[in-house]
């Protein structure tokens, strides 16, 4: 199964640090520390070969000892700065201080009293460092959603208030509820309202952009999480049907960002991900937003529904006229009541 970018990510950082303090290590030693295969490490070991500074020539590339190597032991003989300490350039600073300032306004009301003041100690530390570019920089993050629902969210999120929503689900249902809200998070390019939903007995993740409409009551909120922490935006259950997809590579962020159960690549630079699935409207909508990346679908009857439904859009285009304009926008000629693939 393939890794997720940012878990390889970590590994290759904490191998290089890892070897940097030792005179090599054996790839059993190696598997066991970082809780992979042996087979890993040596494809480790083979990306990290070919890593290194900027001018990507032999000499500035990360290296080690091919001998060793060979009788099966890691030895890494240039880590060209990656197993040192950081040292940022006022550039590198005033984008730390941007991105801890961000993470402060999106997530600091939900953190115990211990995080704040460590996420506010680090801020401050770091902001004192930076100097006078440091105040150059203004973090807002922007949300696609109703501003005034944004701001209710977090007022609601603030004062420990219920509030009622009137929400429109990913199969287009409208429905009204009452939630005890917890914090306004951001992630795979979405932000969500994250709550404990009465109506549903359980935590929930509400879509800012579609929330119709939210109203601050006077109750205080009931339900709270055990501890503020980033929310899972699926857990998989054994009902959920499993449907596999393949796809072309520059699809490649769904096996990164969605919860995939199992990914595995292909020789072409394509993979093939299994996806649990508790919402057929909720895959037709991923089917249609990879339409030119998909190469399979199994079982195929989601993918006939996407098709269907790509169908009716292009019948609605010409029923209103758009069709020519359709056409012209994607470069394709477009036959009335034209049937997508």
């Amino acid at each position: 199964m393939a890794d997720r970018t940012p878990e390889r990510l970590v590994r290759l950082l904490g191998m290089v640090a890892f070897l940097d303090r030792t005179d090599g290590a054996s790839v059993e030693e190696l598997a066991a520390q970082f809780g992979v295969s042996p087979r890993q490490v040596l494809d480790d070991v083979d990306l990290l070969w070919m890593t290194g500074t900027p001018g990507y020539f032999p000499d500035d590339l990360i290296d080690f000892d091919a001998a060793s190597l060979d009788s099966g032991v890691v030895r890494l003989t240039q880590a060209r700065g990656m197993g040192r300490a950081l040292r940022l350039g006022t550039r590198e600073a005033v984008v730390l201080v941007a991105a801890l300032r961000a993470l402060q306004e999106s997530v600091g009301q939900a953190l115990d009293a211990g995080e704040r003041e460590v996420l506010a100690s680090t801020l401050q530390t770091l902001t004192a460092a930076t100097g006078e570019a440091a105040s150059t920089v203004d973090v807002q993050i922007a949300l696609e959603a109703d501003p005034a629902v944004v701001a209710a969210a977090r007022a609601a999120v603030r004062a420990g208030r219920r509030v009622h929503l009137r929400y429109v689900d990913a199969a287009d249902r409208t429905s009204e509820r009452d939630v005890d809200p917890w914090q306004v998070v951001t992630g795979d390019e979405r932000s969500y309202l994250q709550a404990w939903c009465h109506s549903a007995g359980g935590e929930r993740l509400f879509r800012l952009d579609r929330i119709l409409d939210l109203t601050v009551l006077d109750a205080p909120v009931e339900h709270r999480p055990d501890r503020p922490q980033p929310p899972a935006t699926f857990a998989a259950r054994a009902a959920h049907e499993r449907v596999t997809v393949e796809l072309s590579g520059r699809a490649r962020w769904v096996a990164e960002q969605l919860p995939v159960e199992e990914t595995v690549d292909l020789p072409d630079g394509g993979f093939r991900v299994r996806l649990p699935v508790s919402s057929r409207a909720w895959l037709r909508q991923l089917l249609l937003r990879l339409a030119d990346d998909v190469r399979a679908v199994d079982p195929p009857e989601p993918a006939a529904d996407a098709a269907e439904a790509a169908a009716r859009a292009l019948d609605r285009y010409a029923e209103l006229g758009l069709h020519d304009a359709l056409g012209r926008r994607d470069g394709v000629d477009h036959e009335p009541g034209a049937r997508g693939r």
